[in-house]
Parts: structure tokens; C-alpha cells; sequence
């Protein structure tokens, strides 16, 4: 039911026709939004759990069969849908680039149709989090990075979801709670100001919160004055340390956050504190994460919230799922702007002597390839061929392209598009298809005549 209307009323269509044979969707990205250099296949997982458990509840059945839109007939018929079909897809933590597949879906039209809508909610949601997250890594190299987006997320299922995604991009961890029970993410946090302003005297705010933690304890000094704050603390620092209780760092979260931090890092490391760290939030980007480490910054970590969790400089993918083959003939769209490559496809991936991405080829699956495939089979006969990796798994993937790619795509400035070859044999199917679609138009054309 999580779908959108003509998905349902397409499959009644099918069931009236019996259009039951095997199609092929592919999922992919038209183009890579403004200031991205590569995108980063995420949310693979879920897709997987989702074509597990494709099937209508009787509840489910009942409405639809309730609510005008469908005959009794076709909904008895949806009693049985399962998925049973076969999934290729690119491992998350993939670096990708526009119209090189990351999913394709092979089965009775009827179920790969009904998928089109949750897979790409999945996945398009996960890759645009994923990516966000990877550029940020990429601009704060080596630094606590932190996801505070939970509570500027849209909807409960984004923030987790996105918290999912920036950690197997290379996040250190979230702040959510549910994240860190549902996914194993190491949890972050600190306190808010209202603790502060609960409390008659910041004094008494800091020792209370130290006193009661058992994890590591954070001070968030911004409340009021932050230079000021931070020298109380430097010394419930030192009372603490007699105690046997250690502050472990603050965080700013307004204003000049270079400017505080210098001035902090002076005071705590005057007073003998030269272990407290800094960590800093605040509507951070990976714009703002870049200018702070290249102006040397004394700041440990960041808390990186609403810009990542929305990708708020470009919240959008220009995600697609289209048919590719049906009832073994290739298919293509010719949409003016909107064009696809027909047939089951292939991505294979050059690197060059130093081991950094080169170029890519998309070629047809059955074209014999040069370089390292990246669409593995990963269900066959709606079974799983192997277990769901962990995300500390995709994480190191995710590390290692990362680390692969050329230096003039790691910048955050629009690069030099990075090249992918379409191979002949896909170049030829191509003619082959709009060939028989434009004889097809001729001879409707002439019969019409």
C-alpha cells in the first residue's frame, strides 16, 4: 500500500491482459545535482527488506477492494502477490554517477511495476543523505563528525534513515537514540541550553550535569557569554579532576564558531586543560566544515544537523526506475530529455596505475566487460544470496572509494564530469530499438491511413 495509485491501477490493467512475462527495471540518477562531483549508492538494505515482505494484509485488501478504484476480481488476485523475482545492485557505499544503474529488479512485470515507488523512496532518500555525508567527511578529513539531524528531519522514518546513511558515509555517529538501537550507531550528545537556563547559576548547571553521567561528559557553553563559560569550567575542571570526575570537552553552537574556539582552546590549555576538546554545531555544512579545518579551527567535532538530514543545498535526486525489457525485448523511453539506454546493463570500472577511478563503461550485461564489475546479484528467486552486510562493512567500502577518487572530484566546486562510456553493443541495441519503434509508428500510421 505504500505505493502511489497508478502503480495499482497499471497492475489491474496487467491482470485484465494477462501481462504477466519478465520485465526489467533499472534504477539510476538523470543527473547529479549542482556542486556534487559523485554520488554514493545508499539504502540497498532496505529496498532488500521491502521486496521480502511484498504482500497485502487482509485489512490491506479490504480497502482497496472498498474504495472504488478496483474490481473484486483483480483484488482477490493481489491476495497472492509476492515478490519472486531476482535483484542486481551496486554494494552501498558504491561511488556512482548519472545513468550507470546502482539496482535493477528482474520479475513478472506485475511485482517489479508495484516496487518502482518504495525503492525509489528508499533508495533515492539514502543516496542523497549518503552523498551529503560523504562531502562532508571529505572536507572535515580525520574529525568527529557527528549526526544532530533527528529533530529537523521530515518525519520520524528521515531521521533515522538518515542517520543510517551519513554513518556508513564515514559519520563517527548520531545523536538519535532509536538509530543507535535499530542500527548499532555509536550515540553522541550533550545537553541544551535549557539545562543551563534551569539552573539559577552555569556553575551549578556544569557540576550537576558532570556529576550525574556515566559516558562522556560535554559542556555546552554558549548559554550566556561563551569565553567566560568556558574559564568555569577550566576550573570545575580541576575541583572534578581532585574529585575523580574529568570534563571530557565543550561545544559551541553559535556565533564565530572559529573565533570562540581559538579564544576556548587559549583558556582551557592555560588553565592546564589541554585534554578538553572542542566540539562545535550549529548549522554546519560541509561549506562551513571546509573553511573551519583550512583556517585551523581548534575544533575537535562537529554536530552536523538540518542542512545534512535535508540536504538543504539540493533536496532532491533526479532518481528513475524505468523498464528496460519486457517479455525478452529490450525496451526503450525516447521522452525528450528524458531518454534511456534499453536492455539488462553492466557498469565496469577502470582505475588507473595509482589505483584511483579512471573511467567507467556501461555496456550490456551480456557484453563481455573491461574493468571491475559493480552490479552483483545480490536476491535471486526472492531470496537473499547473502546475508545483509554490517554497516561497519560498508563503511570501510564507503572509506576505500572514497579514497580512490581523483582529487579533482573530492573538492566540494563542480569538477570536470567525470567520464563513463557507453560501450557499442548497448549503442547499437539502442538504434535497434528506436528502429522497430519508429517502423512500428509507421505501420500504425498507415493503417490508420
Amino acid at each position: 500500500m505504500h505505493t502511489d495509485l497508478y502503480q495499482l491501477t497499471m497492475l489491474q490493467s496487467y491482470f485484465e491482459r494477462d501481462m504477466t512475462a519478465p520485465a526489467v527495471f533499472e534504477l539510476f540518477v538523470r543527473k547529479l545535482p549542482e556542486n556534487r562531483n559523485f554520488l554514493l549508492a545508499a539504502g540497498l538494505e532496505q529496498a532488500l527488506n521491502y521486496l521480502e515482505n511484498l504482500r497485502f494484509t487482509e485489512a490491506e485488501l479490504d480497502w482497496l477492494a472498498g474504495c472504488g478504484h478496483f474490481s473484486r476480481a483483480f483484488v482477490d488476485h493481489l491476495s497472492a502477490l509476492e515478490f519472486s523475482g531476482d535483484v542486481d545492485a551496486m554494494p552501498e557505499g558504491t561511488v556512482f554517477f548519472p545513468h550507470e544503474p546502482i539496482l535493477r529488479v528482474v520479475a513478472p512485470l506485475p511485482e517489479a511495476q508495484l516496487a518502482e515507488t518504495r525503492l525509489i523512496n528508499l533508495v533515492n532518500f539514502q543516496t542523497m543523505i549518503a552523498s551529503k555525508a560523504a562531502r562532508c567527511v571529505l572536507a572535515a578529513p580525520g574529525k568527529l563528525l557527528v549526526d544532530f539531524g533527528l529533530r529537523r528531519a521530515h518525519g520520524a522514518e528521515a531521521g533515522l534513515l538518515a542517520a543510517r546513511a551519513a554513518y556508513l558515509a564515514g559519520f563517527t555517529g548520531t545523536s538519535a537514540v532509536l538509530a543507535g538501537k535499530m542500527f548499532d550507531i555509536p550515540l553522541y550528545g550533550t545537553m541544551a541550553h535549557s539545562f543551563v537556563q534551569a539552573h539559577d547559576d552555569e556553575v551549578a548547571a556544569f557540576a550537576d550535569f558532570a556529576r550525574t553521567q556515566s559516558g562522556p561528559i560535554v559542556l555546552l557553553i554558549d548559554t550566556y557569554d561563551t569565553e567566560a563559560a568556558a574559564t568555569k569550567v577550566a576550573r570545575l575542571a580541576t575541583e572534578l579532576k581532585q574529585q575523580g570526575l574529568g570534563v571530557d570537552g565543550v561545544r559551541i553552537d553559535s556565533g564565530d564558531l572559529g573565533a570562540h574556539a581559538q579564544k576556548v582552546r587559549r583558556i582551557l590549555d592555560d588553565s592546564g586543560h589541554s585534554e578538553i576538546t572542542i566540539f562545535a554545531s550549529g548549522n554546519l555544512d560541509e561549506w562551513l566544515l571546509e573553511r573551519l579545518v583550512s583556517g585551523g579551527a581548534p575544533i575537535d567535532g562537529f554536530g552536523v544537523g538540518t542542512h545534512l538530514v535535508t540536504a538543504a543545498d539540493y533536496p532532491s535526486l533526479d532518481c528513475a526506475y524505468k523498464l528496460q525489457e519486457y517479455a525478452g525485448i529490450a525496451r526503450r523511453k525516447r521522452s525528450e530529455g528524458k531518454e534511456t539506454w534499453p536492455g539488462r546493463k553492466q557498469v565496469y570500472r577502470v582505475h588507473d596505475s595509482r589505483g584511483r577511478l579512471d573511467h567507467d563503461i556501461l555496456a550490456l550485461a551480456s557484453e563481455p566487460g573491461h574493468g571491475t564489475p559493480l552490479l552483483q546479484p545480490v536476491m535471486r528467486e526472492a531470496k537473499r544470496i547473502t546475508p545483509a552486510e554490517s554497516l561497519g562493512d560498508i563503511r570501510a567500502r564507503t572509506a576505500r572509494q572514497l579514497a580512490a577518487l581523483p582529487d579533482g572530484l573530492r573538492g566540494l566546486g563542480k569538477a570536470r564530469p567525470y567520464v563513463t562510456e557507453i560501450a557499442d553493443g548497448l549503442i547499437r541495441l539502442a538504434a535497434e530499438v528506436d528502429q522497430r519503434s519508429n517502423k512500428a509508428g509507421d505501420a500504425e500510421d498507415a493503417g490508420q491511413t
